[in-house]
């Protein structure tokens, strides 16, 4: 003898949400208006540090390998985020907390660029390789400088998860 089943169905609100939304994309100028600053220094000169290293032999020294690793993984992810702030997508998912991954992110950033452009700056001198000094000191140059950017981007995402967790 068969048995019957019943099946029941229902939708999710969220992904009624989600399918609605998904089909505009948003872009907001007043984040751009207001982290311009440090996002476009960020870029440009990011892909200063690991250009003027990439352009060398750096993969005989394993202190340049390092910095370039950081220098890549944090322009990547740079660009990641600020593709995602500025088409709105953090709005469709409201379930991360934004501001904690923004701290997190620019913490790490900061940290780790400046443990990075410490050991660049530490591994120039002429006596590695007298042409590739310039690009070199170049680099780590351009290395403190992102740091401190990522330090300021660390400071306005601290201000941000703070006003947050007070509400």
């Amino acid at each position: 003898r068969p048995r019957s089943h019943t099946v029941t169905t229902t939708s999710s609100s969220f992904t009624a949400n989600l399918s609605a939304s998904s089909s505009t994309l948003a872009y907001d100028r007043e984040f751009l208006r207001t982290f311009s600053f440090f996002s476009i220094n960020l870029q440009v000169l990011g892909l200063l540090v690991w250009t003027l290293i990439a352009g060398t032999e750096y993969f005989l020294y394993p202190a340049f390998g390092w910095v370039m690793f950081v220098a890549v993984f944090y322009w990547v992810l740079t660009v990641f985020f600020l593709i995602i702030y500025m088409t709105m997508t953090y709005t469709r998912i409201p379930q991360v907390p934004w501001t904690m991954v923004g701290l997190c992110f620019n913490g790490s950033a900061f940290v780790l660029y400046l443990i990075a452009a410490i050991v660049d700056a530490s591994s120039v001198t002429k006596d590695l390789d007298n042409h590739n000094y310039n690009s070199w000191a170049a680099s780590s140059f351009f290395a403190f400088v992102v740091t401190s950017c990522y330090a300021g981007n660390t400071y306005f995402s601290f201000i941000s998860w703070r006003s947050r967790t007070l509400q």
